[in-house]
C-alpha cells in the first residue's frame, strides 16, 4: 500500500500543490472573481466556517486587536478555502483571520481556493491547529486523539504526519485520563503540563484531585510536587498516616483561623503550612491571630 502524504512538516507543501489549487487552473471568467496569481478576492458572505475545526473558542480581546490591525493594514496572509458549489466556500485554514475580518467590516478577503474532501478537511484543520503556538495542552491532546480515532491513524502514522515523537503524542493523550477538573485547570493554564504529568503518577482520582488542589493553594512548582508525590509513595503506610493527620489538622486550623490553608509534609515531619487571604484586611486579621494579639 502506498504511504500517505505527510501533513505535519508537509502541510505547507500540500496547500501549495497546484493539483489542489483551483485558482492556478481557472481563468478570471471561470471563477467570477479577481484573481492575482494564485490569490482570489472573495466576498466574505460567500465564506463559511470550517465545521471540522477543533478550535471552537476564540479569545475576544485577541480578535478585536487583530480586527484593528486588519482595518489598518489589511490581511497579510490569505485564508485558505475550498469551493462547495453554488458560489459558496468553506475555510480550510485561517478562521481567526476570517472572524476578525468580519469584526473589521471587510466585504472581501484574499483567499487561496483548494480542492479538499471531508477527510482532507479534518486532517488539515487538526494539523493546522496542532501547529499553532498558543494552544493549551488539552487542545493539543484532543487534536491528537481525533487524528488517531476519526482519521484512523496509528501513533506511528501520526508521528510521521506531524513530525513529533511517539512519546510526545502519548504524553499528551495521557492528559485526557485526568479528572475533568484538572483538565480544565490545565486548559486555563492554572497548572503546567509538568504538573499534570506528575499527577498522572498518582493511583486514584481522589489522590490526583487532592494534590491538584495543593498545587493551586500553595503554588507548588513541578519539582516540589514531584518530590511530594515521591515522598508519599516511598513512605508507604507511615505516609498514609501522615496524610490522615494532616487532614485532621487542616480542618482544625481552617475552623480556628476562618481561612483556607494548605499543609504539605514529608515522612520526617518537615513541610510547609500556607494560609490563603482575600484582602489586606483579611491578612491583618490572620496576623493578629497568629501573633495572639
Amino acid at each position: 500500500m502506498a504511504k500517505k502524504q505527510a501533513l505535519g512538516r508537509g502541510l505547507g507543501a500540500l496547500l501549495s500543490d497546484a493539483s489542489t489549487d483551483v485558482t492556478s487552473n481557472l481563468s478570471v471568467a471561470q471563477t467570477s472573481t479577481a484573481v492575482v496569481g494564485n490569490i482570489a478576492m472573495l466576498k466574505i458572505n460567500k465564506i463559511e466556517a470550517n465545521p471540522f475545526n477543533p478550535r471552537i473558542e476564540f479569545e475576544k480581546e485577541g480578535l478585536t486587536e487583530l480586527a484593528s490591525s486588519i482595518k489598518e493594514l489589511g490581511i497579510i496572509q490569505p485564508l485558505t478555502v475550498r469551493k462547495l458549489g453554488n458560489d459558496k466556500y468553506q475555510i480550510i485554514s485561517g478562521e481567526r483571520r476570517y472572524r476578525a475580518s468580519q469584526l473589521a467590516g471587510l466585504e472581501k478577503v484574499p483567499v487561496y481556493i483548494r480542492i479538499a474532501n471531508d477527510q482532507n478537511m479534518l486532517e488539515l484543520a487538526l494539523v493546522e491547529n496542532i501547529q499553532r503556538e498558543d494552544l493549551n495542552a488539552i487542545e493539543i491532546a484532543l487534536s491528537y486523539e481525533r487524528l488517531l480515532s476519526e482519521c484512523e491513524l496509528t501513533q506511528d502514522q501520526l508521528s510521521d504526519k506531524i513530525s513529533k515523537s511517539r512519546s510526545n503524542i502519548a504524553n499528551y493523550i495521557r492528559l485526557l485520563k485526568l479528572p475533568a477538573k484538572i483538565q480544565l485547570g490545565l486548559k486555563n493554564r492554572l497548572i503546567s503540563m509538568g504538573h499534570a504529568r506528575a499527577l498522572l503518577s498518582l493511583n486514584t482520582e481522589d489522590e490526583q484531585l487532592e494534590m491538584y488542589q495543593e498545587i493551586i493553594n500553595s503554588e507548588l512548582s513541578v519539582r516540589e510536587i514531584e518530590t511530594s508525590i515521591r515522598t508519599k509513595k516511598n513512605s508507604g503506610t507511615s505516609g498514609r498516616k501522615a496524610i490522615s493527620f494532616d487532614r485532621k489538622t487542616k480542618s482544625e486550623i481552617i475552623s480556628f483561623y476562618d481561612s483556607d490553608v494548605s499543609i504539605s509534609s514529608n515522612q520526617n515531619g518537615a513541610g510547609k503550612l500556607s494560609f490563603k487571604f482575600e484582602s489586606k484586611e483579611d491578612l491583618d486579621r490572620l496576623i493578629k491571630l497568629l501573633l495572639n494579639k
